[in-house]
């Protein structure tokens, strides 16, 4: 590892937060700050022993990541010594640089952070020498480590990837701008404030651990948002209600609508109304007003009474039961699905079960075509969700949900969301809400990724296990209800979005699928990430997507053919679902309808709290 570098010579911050201090109020606020973090300290001691259930001391087994890293640094001591002296040389270069500019001279930097990086986007960071030190030094380290896990021998790919992510949890756990002493920004409001920022972010901590139970719950999104008043707010009604879900039917727009109808099922690891933020960018919405019959499921937010429940069950329970109530209501017995991400899965693996009856001759007819919203179906590279499955974490797991009745509380999986994205989603509110003070603006989509969800204990490890672990739906091994699934003999027609930057359903994967489906499949990919790879309104104008009219074999080439096109993919996906639809017919009022309406969308499962 790097060893210790000379410091540069010594300048004082001071430009960074000109303000003088008041004395008589910094001392008494920092008496405040040291009064509250010894409070915190006896409220987290006296938590922690009256626990019936300790927690795991290592749940995410990162130290058998960590200990693979020491075995391989110690079988390969050339990459090692090599890394040490490129950083070495680097830091040299660097302290050079600095002397000079700290002299009144220009040198250029020797490191500059990612494209994408925003931690550092304060003026201080490159206009004093101090901080563009510190802020260089950072770099050149963090760049060291993960440069060096990327070339040691000893370690398996799989393991190498965990190694990697858990050294950039690291890296980014211990940035300056994480600090008080080393971020200019919370220096500056300190003195600004006399010390008041540090003492509401105390109580901001406290108040999240307080909300958390006894755990850190990080606030990302003020509140100002309800359910159905200013998110979720498609006007329509619940036609149906089981144990598992509730089916929405939203209702119509125009005068008339195509013939088959629409049904999305959304991930149930979250809500659904990501599909229904606001209507200015509300996919249902959108849809409504392209002139088709929305139905959309609602998962419920499981508790003890639903442990049991594995992928049979929502298969049953969810895809069958809602595809028995849309042609009860509308006549239709085959509509056009969606899965979006774990729902893809879902679907997937139904269509397959469909396609087994018979002695493997088509049986189950009753879906038309699929479209797969950033869903997978072959998880051997899953991307970097996989760092959390193996068989010490999934042990872990278990006995976390067996102390919780048989659920994995909503926090645990949001947890682990986040950590994909630290810098974004858990240290820029730790700097915002703790270190200068602030409270989080109102942010819909936070306040939608932060309403988190409970996940059954049967359902979430057999899809760790099966998919995440064994690969079991790709390779043919998996069963649902003792049919062998075989995904070639699906031969729907079959609509494949993926996203460029999506790290949970990175589009290598997605694109496994074109090749394991047994009829037509369209692939394309959309800009951005998971989430604005999928929501993105034509009216927006923002991002990309690429097509290949001839399709590839690999994604190699099939990137390579590609042909790129401005703004949402929308409209892409809506030539192809339309020609698959039937022609036009008086529009549905679901309150009007064979189906009983039993509640105003958007229903009353979306609105149980974790």
């Amino acid at each position: 590892m790097p060893t210790k570098a000379p410091t540069p010579p010594a300048r004082s911050p001071e430009s960074v937060a000109p303000d003088r201090l008041d004395a008589q109020t910094f001392a008494r606020n920092m008496l405040t700050v040291g009064m509250k973090s010894q409070k915190l300290l006896m409220d987290f001691t006296a938590r922690a022993a009256s626990r019936e259930n300790p927690v795991a001391l290592d749940p995410l087994n990162i130290s058998g990541a960590m200990l693979s890293l020491v075995k391989a640094m110690s079988g390969d001591r050339e990459a090692v010594a090599e890394a040490q002296t490129q950083w070495w040389n680097n830091f040299m270069t660097l302290w050079e640089s600095t002397a000079r500019k700290m002299l009144g001279g220009e040198a250029a930097a020797v490191v500059e952070p990612a494209a994408g990086d925003r931690r550092f986007k304060a003026e201080a960071w490159r206009e004093n020498e101090v901080f563009d030190f510190i802020k260089q030094s950072y770099l050149l380290t963090a760049n060291a480590m993960q440069e060096m896990v990327g070339k040691l021998h000893g370690l398996d790919e799989k393991e190498r990837g965990r190694v990697a992510f858990y050294t950039r949890q690291f890296a980014d756990a211990f940035a300056p701008t994480n600090f008080p002493m080393t971020n200019p920004d919370v220096l500056k409001a300190t003195i600004a404030s006399n010390g008041e920022n540090l003492v509401k972010g105390l109580d901001n901590l406290l108040a999240d651990i307080e909300r958390g139970h006894g755990e850190l719950s990080i606030r990302q999104s003020a509140d100002g948002f309800t359910i159905g008043e200013n998110v979720a707010t498609a006007p329509g009604k619940v036609v149906f209600r089981n144990q598992i879900m509730e089916l929405l039917q939203y209702s119509p727009t125009t005068d008339e609508v195509h013939a088959r109808p629409l049904l999305i099922f959304p991930p149930w690891i979250n809500k659904f109304y990501i599909i229904d933020l606001r209507p200015e960018n509300s996919f249902v919405r959108w849809l409504v007003g392209q002139g088709y019959t929305v139905f959309l499921v609602s998962w419920v937010n499981p508790g003890a009474d639903m442990a049991g429940k594995g992928f049979e069950d929502y298969m049953r329970d969810g895809i069958f039961a809602a595809l028995d109530a849309v042609e009860k209501a509308t006549g239709v017995r085959d509509p056009n699905c969606v899965g979006y991400c774990i729902a893809g899965t879902l679907l997937a693996a139904t269509l397959a079960y469909m396609a087994g009856q018979k002695d493997g001759k088509w049986g189950d007819d009753r879906i038309h075509s699929a479209t797969f919203w950033a869903a997978q179906t072959d998880f051997s590279e899953a991307g970097e969700l996989s760092v959390f499955v193996d068989e010490a974490q999934l042990e872990a797991l278990k006995a976390k949900m067996d102390s919780e009745g048989g659920v994995l509380p909503g926090s645990k999986m949001a947890g682990a969301f986040n950590m994909l994205r630290a810098n974004d989603l858990i240290w820029s509110f730790v700097i915002n809400n703790y270190l200068l003070g602030k409270q989080p603006m109102p942010f819909d989509l936070l306040y939608w990724n932060s309403d988190t969800t409970r996940m059954p204990e049967k359902l979430h490890l057999s899809y760790l296990r099966q998919c995440y672990k064994e690969n079991a739906l790709a390779s043919g091994k998996m069963e649902l209800a003792g049919v062998k699934l075989d995904l070639s003999k699906v031969k729907v027609p079959v609509y494949l979005q993926s996203a460029r930057e999506d790290h949970i359903a990175p589009a290598n994967s997605v694109f496994k699928s074109v090749n394991l489906f047994g009829g037509p499949v369209r692939f394309i990919i959309a800009g951005s990430g998971h989430i604005a790879g999928v929501i993105n309104p034509p009216a927006a104008k923002k991002y990309q997507y690429w097509t290949n009219e001839k399709g590839a074999k690999t994604i190699d080439a099939w990137k390579k053919g590609s042909t790129e096109h401005p703004g949402s993919w929308w409209p892409d996906w809506a030539v192809w679902l339309k020609a698959r639809s039937g022609g036009q017919i008086p529009a549905r009022d679901p309150a009007a309808g064979p189906l009983q309406p039993l509640e105003d969308a958007p229903g009353s499962y979306v609105k149980v709290k974790s």
